[in-house]
C-alpha cells in the first residue's frame, strides 16, 4: 500500500499533497502564468484535449494510490507557488521515477526550485526506497538547468525528440541520482555545500547537436523546467513548466 503523502518543509519552501480544494486557487495560477509557462507544456500529438484541473488532479490523486506517483504543491510562505510531481515510478528491480515542476513567474529567482526538488527526492529517496531518480529538460530552458547542476543530478545525455511539447516533438537533455551517490540526502548535500562541480553540465557534442536539431524552439527559458500550465500529469511527471 502506498505510503501517505506527506507534507515536507525547509525554510520558506513546503511542498505538499495536492488536494481537490486546491482546483480553483491553481487554476487561478495557471491562467495568470499562461505566456510564461507555454512553451514548456506538453501537448498531445493528436490534438488539444479539455483543460480540466479538478478532473485532473482526482487523476493524480488516482495514480498516487495506484503507487504510481506522489503529487505535491509548492508553497513560499503559505501562498501557492507551483507545483511538482514525482512520477512514473516502478519498483522491484526498476525502483525509479522522474521529477517534474513549474513555478510561478511572480516568484521566480527565491531559490524556491532547488529546494523543492531536493525536499522531493529526498522522500523519493528515504522513504519511498526508490534507487534512481530522473529529470529531463529541454536544452534551451536555462533556469532549469541550473536547478540540477545545483543539486549536483548527473548529466547522462540527450534524448532526441523526446517529449511533445508546446506543438511539436522537443529534444531533452536527462540528469539522473541514484541513492549510492546522496547517502546523506540531496537536500544536506545541497545546505552544506558538498555537491560535486560540473557533474550536471551536458556535453559539447550535446550541446552541439540540440543547437542543429533546431527543435527546441525559442531560448527565452521561462525559469521552469519540463513541463506546465496543465498541471504535471502523464507517465513522464510532463506537463511541465
Amino acid at each position: 500500500m502506498p505510503l501517505p503523502i506527506p507534507t515536507l518543509t525547509e525554510g520558506r519552501v513546503t511542498v505538499r499533497p495536492i488536494r481537490v480544494r486546491d482546483a480553483r486557487p491553481l487554476e487561478r495560477e495557471l491562467i495568470a502564468n499562461r505566456s510564461w509557462l507555454r512553451q514548456w507544456e506538453a501537448s498531445d500529438p493528436r490534438g488539444g484535449a479539455a483543460f480540466d484541473v479538478r478532473a485532473t488532479i482526482r487523476s493524480l490523486q488516482q495514480n498516487a494510490r495506484a503507487g504510481g506517483g506522489v503529487p505535491f504543491l509548492i508553497d513560499w510562505d503559505g501562498e501557492l507557488a507551483g507545483q511538482l510531481n514525482i512520477s512514473s515510478i516502478g519498483y522491484g528491480s526498476l525502483s525509479s521515477g522522474s521529477i517534474g515542476y513549474w513555478v510561478s513567474e511572480r516568484f521566480a529567482g527565491r531559490g524556491i526550485t532547488p529546494l523543492a526538488v531536493a525536499l522531493a527526492a529526498d522522500h523519493a529517496f528515504l522513504d519511498l526506497g526508490l534507487h534512481r531518480i530522473e529529470i529531463c529538460i529541454r536544452p534551451e530552458n536555462r533556469p532549469s538547468l541550473r536547478v540540477v547542476e545545483k543539486l549536483g543530478f548527473r548529466y547522462e545525455g540527450l534524448r532526441r525528440r523526446f517529449i511533445h511539447i508546446n506543438g511539436d516533438w522537443r529534444d531533452h537533455f536527462c540528469f539522473a541520482l541514484v541513492a549510492e551517490e546522496v547517502p546523506r540526502g540531496v537536500l544536506r548535500r545541497f545546505l552544506d555545500g558538498q555537491v560535486p562541480s560540473d557533474v550536471g553540465v551536458p556535453s559539447d557534442a550535446d550541446l552541439r547537436a540540440s543547437r542543429r536539431s533546431g527543435l527546441s524552439g525559442p531560448s527565452d527559458g521561462a525559469g521552469v523546467p519540463p513541463t506546465g500550465p496543465r498541471l504535471i500529469r502523464d507517465s513522464h511527471g510532463h506537463t511541465y513548466p
